[in-house]
């Protein structure tokens, strides 16, 4: 008979991380752990933007979402978890390109924001009913359109003059390269670290993608503002400070002047 969808190891994918061997109820124990390390961390990434709506423009990015469900995925292995994780991202990825998709780049038949709203809206649902058939492709498909991603933040840096944005976009490809590397790394050569017994590289994708996300955000406000708010000029910023060795980025808003 079929397995619940709800229940513990129904999921089709199965990280390199040995199921239940420090704890009876969690199945994965320290991708669990460093799932709340990512939920944490996605706290973070979204004060951006919830300043940005204080201050009447742009919206707020529901990051939140993913973290939790990463949590219960990696906790129970389910079926459910694994939808609810992977849809999570590909919602929050559409409301992203839904926002903050520069109007230069839109399709030549899209002539208004409204259009590639509901353009963005009928390909995710298509995505969404396409992942109940083999949901084992959604993470493959996910990574990908980090590609894209990299590819307009590339157009976006030709354009723009600010060393500081050129070294935050560095960062930031750093440690998505890392998080990257991380996740391949355990999909891929599972046998090696099972046989060294160091089978953790999947924890350690949920701590440096979010790492990666801290630097992305400010960057897709920055040129957002660009665009959206061209007699402004945006600049990047460290809270507490920029000598702390651990920061967290920000975009402040200086006197009117177009920086890129």
């Amino acid at each position: 008979t079929m397995p619940s969808i709800f229940s513990y190891l129904s999921a089709e994918v199965d990280w390199c991380e040995g199921n239940f061997e420090r704890s009876p109820i969690i199945a994965e124990y320290y991708n669990t752990v460093n799932g709340t390390t990512l939920f944490s961390l996605l706290l973070l990434a979204p004060l951006n933007f919830l300043v940005w709506e204080g201050a009447g423009v742009g919206n707020t990015l529901p990051l939140f979402p993913a973290g939790i469900f990463s949590v219960y995925f990696h906790m129970t292995l389910s079926y459910v978890g694994q939808l609810l994780d992977e849809l999570s991202i590909l919602w929050t990825l559409a409301a992203a390109y839904s926002f903050w998709y520069p109007r230069v780049y839109f399709p030549r038949f899209i002539k208004s924001r409204k259009q590639f709203f509901w353009l963005s809206g009928v390909t995710t649902v298509i995505c969404t009913l396409m992942s109940f058939i083999k949901p084992a492709f959604n993470a493959y498909m996910l990574n990908c359109i980090a590609f894209h991603l990299l590819y307009l933040m590339w157009r976006e840096l030709k354009k723009c003059n600010d060393k500081r944005v050129h070294r935050m976009a560095a960062v930031m490809v750093v440690w998505w390269v890392l998080a990257i590397s991380s996740w391949i790394g355990d999909r891929w050569l599972c046998w090696l670290w099972q046989a060294i017994n160091f089978p953790y590289f999947h924890s350690f994708w949920h701590v440096l993608i979010a790492m990666s996300l801290l630097y992305f955000c400010p960057l897709v406000i920055y040129f957002d503002v660009t665009y959206e708010m061209p007699s402004f000029k945006p600049k990047l910023s460290y809270w507490p400070s920029d000598s702390w060795p651990v920061v967290v980025p920000y975009i402040a808003l200086e006197e009117p002047h177009k920086q890129c």
